[in-house]
């Protein structure tokens, strides 16, 4: 099995199919094209996203398992829904979306390098600009202490990075915003890759053939808001969090 490989001209949909994608390094499944809005919203159309360094060209992953939550089964530790329900932490869409992708570009202790480069962060901007990308912010007065954005398609929404300068900050980012897509009727969020973190907060293994039949039935139903605003605060909608033993 090789990689494919995408040129630049090609149209947007030019992707072969998921299920050709490597084993080793997993997902792995083709190499080249561009950060063009169509062709990456194409691209998570077909369980398909770029993640690459500085110095390499575009490369593009699908790997299997998915890791996918269930709004409905999101996990919030006791302390966590303590730091909800205190309300120390304030939580607003779409208020500081190049803010929340610069922070998540930014070297931090633990991750000394970033896959977000310069242009990737032009291309998310762009989506966001037109009204694809999101982001979730928390706040601590004024000052900016975490936050994540992703992209939305149909009732689908795709987590592409998360960061935090304050304890708990992104998982209260995180927790406010999965409460909210549930509110609204999306049926998964996409994180990509399992981790311990992800894990406590309720994302699990998804083959990926379902994960792949989940995006072609749910992308293609319309969302349900077209400006992203808080409809639930943290406080309001913690007792609704599903809590992790």
């Amino acid at each position: 099995m090789s990689i494919h490989w995408i040129h630049p001209d090609a149209p947007p949909e030019a992707f072969p199919d998921a299920e050709l994608a490597l084993r080793d390094p997993d997902g792995l499944l083709a190499v080249g094209g561009d950060l063009d809005p169509r062709r990456l919203l194409a691209a998570y159309r077909r369980g398909i996203f770029p993640w690459y360094s500085a110095g390499q060209p575009i490369l593009w992953w699908s790997p299997d398992p998915r890791a996918v939550l269930d709004p409905k089964r999101l996990k919030v530790s006791r302390s966590l829904r303590k730091r909800l329900r205190r309300g120390e932490y304030r939580v607003t869409l779409d208020q500081a979306f190049p803010e929340v992708i610069a922070a998540c570009a930014t070297p931090a202790p633990g991750r000394e390098s970033t896959w977000i480069t310069a242009e990737m962060s032009r291309a998310y901007r762009r989506l966001h600009a037109m009204g694809h990308a999101h982001s979730a912010e928390c706040w601590q007065a004024d000052v900016l202490a975490g936050g994540l954005y992703g992209v939305a398609i149909g009732r689908i929404f795709f987590g592409e990075s998360m960061f935090s300068r304050r304890t708990d900050a992104s998982k209260v980012a995180f927790a406010t915003l999965v409460e909210q897509l549930r509110a609204w009727g999306y049926v998964a969020v996409d994180c990509q890759v399992s981790s311990p973190h992800l894990s406590s907060l309720g994302a699990a293994p998804m083959p990926r053939h379902d994960f792949l039949m989940l995006l072609e039935r749910w992308c293609a139903v319309p969302g349900v808001v077209a400006r992203w605003s808080l409809e639930l605060g943290a406080r309001e909608s913690a007792p609704a969090f599903a809590e992790q033993q």
